[in-house]
């Protein structure tokens, strides 16, 4: 249903501001050693600019357990922490309602902190959205996360990707310089051949003396002999 508001200072009707959707953020599990304090983040994404009606909830669910119950809320400015729950005394709020955090601080964790812990945030006229949650795990030593197991395999899968491509590139670069060998070389080889065929046909043009000079020739030697024999 549409509602119209009448404004009296300016005269006319205008329509209120409609409603989008907000999208909460927080982790999605988070591990802690007994004993330490830990972080637990809130944010939100909204089209609007940041409402001074901005509010942010906390409900807690411990494993084992169908119950959720609220341990903090956040409204008008002003941090409400549940003073009767287990976090009695061991919550604090750290977060920046202007720049859309509603992080909790949850102090001296113990075993029986493991659960789930799902933030809701409004930021008016934005109130439409799916709440979000993180779960909680305390151990006495943290153990390998999964992550971090995934994480080295995706490493060592993208190494040997690398090393593949590094590889073909490399036998097609030799083999490039192994053909460019052979090319220059069969090259140089036509080359040589060519020459020392121009050579030979120089050789097979040069001119031949004239038999008739050959003969003149042969007719002054023997005169001269002639002459000398006769002296």
């Amino acid at each position: 249903m549409l509602c119209i508001v009448w404004d009296d200072s300016i005269g006319v009707e205008k329509l209120p501001e409609q409603s989008q959707a907000i999208v909460i953020y927080t982790g999605w599990e988070r591990h802690a050693l007994i004993g330490s304090d830990i972080r637990l983040s809130c944010s939100f994404f909204s089209w609007r600019w940041t409402s001074e009606d901005v509010t942010f909830s906390w409900t807690y669910r411990p494993d084992g357990s169908r119950d959720s119950i609220s341990i903090f809320h956040y409204t008008g400015g002003v941090a409400y922490v549940d003073n009767k729950g287990p976090f009695r005394d061991r919550l604090e709020f750290v977060g920046n309602p202007g720049r859309r955090d509603g992080s909790i601080l949850l102090k001296n964790l113990d075993f029986n902190d493991n659960g789930t812990f799902t933030c809701d945030a409004k930021n008016p006229p934005d109130i439409v959205g799916r709440p979000s949650s993180v779960r909680l795990l305390v151990f006495e030593k943290v153990p390998i996360q999964a992550g971090v197991i995934t994480g080295a395999i995706i490493g060592v899968v993208l190494g040997l990707l690398v090393l593949i491509v590094v590889i073909y590139y490399l036998m097609r670069f030799l083999v490039a310089r192994r053909v460019f060998s052979l090319s220059v070389s069969k090259h140089g080889k036509k080359k040589k051949e060519g020459s020392q065929q121009r050579q030979a046909s120089s050789l097979l043009s040069f001119p031949h003396i004239p038999s008739s000079s050959t003969s003149s020739t042969s007719s002054f030697s023997h005169t001269l002999r002639h002459m000398y024999t006769s002296s």
